[in-house]
This record gives C-alpha cells, sequence and structure tokens, in this order.
C-alpha cells in the first residue's frame, strides 16, 4: 500500500461493524493463502462484492489477480495510521 502506507507504520483498525464503503482500506486474508493477510483500498462495489486494489498498481496482488471479494470477508477497516 505504499506510498500511503509504509512498512513500520502502525494502522488503527477495527472488526468491520459497518458495510464497506468504496475508499476505505481493509484487511483481508488472501484468498490464494488463507495464512497471509492483506490490506487493500475498496475501489468500486459490484452488490456484495468488492474490487480492492494496493495503492501501488505495479507492484500490487489485488482483485486483478484474484478477482472480487465478497463484503464479508472482510475482516477489519482501517480507521486511520500514525508513523513510528
Amino acid at each position: 500500500m505504499e506510498p500511503t502506507y509504509r512498512p513500520g507504520e502502525r494502522l488503527t483498525a477495527m472488526r468491520r461493524w459497518r458495510p464497506v464503503r468504496t475508499g476505505d482500506v481493509v484487511v483481508v486474508r488472501d484468498p490464494r493463502n488463507a495464512d497471509r493477510w492483506l490490506l487493500k483500498r475498496c475501489v468500486g462495489r459490484v452488490g456484495r462484492r468488492l474490487d480492492l486494489r494496493g495503492d501501488n498498481a505495479a507492484v500490487s496482488t489485488d482483485s486483478r489477480d484474484f478477482g472480487l471479494i465478497d463484503a464479508r470477508d472482510v475482516a477489519y477497516i482501517v480507521l486511520s495510521h500514525a508513523a513510528q
């Protein structure tokens, strides 16, 4: 998610308590490897399905690779971040 977030930054995220909105940064399990968490931005909705993208398209693994994600699969919504 560079340049928005840099390695070592702390994020505040809450369990999903509301519907994901376009523009939200979310945390989901990688649909190809459940041991891995992904931090992605929701860039669009198609019903209950979300289009998730990384902020650095050149190196991001996102919906272009694994397809749309069901909104119920979002574990957390990022509230803010602060540099360490």
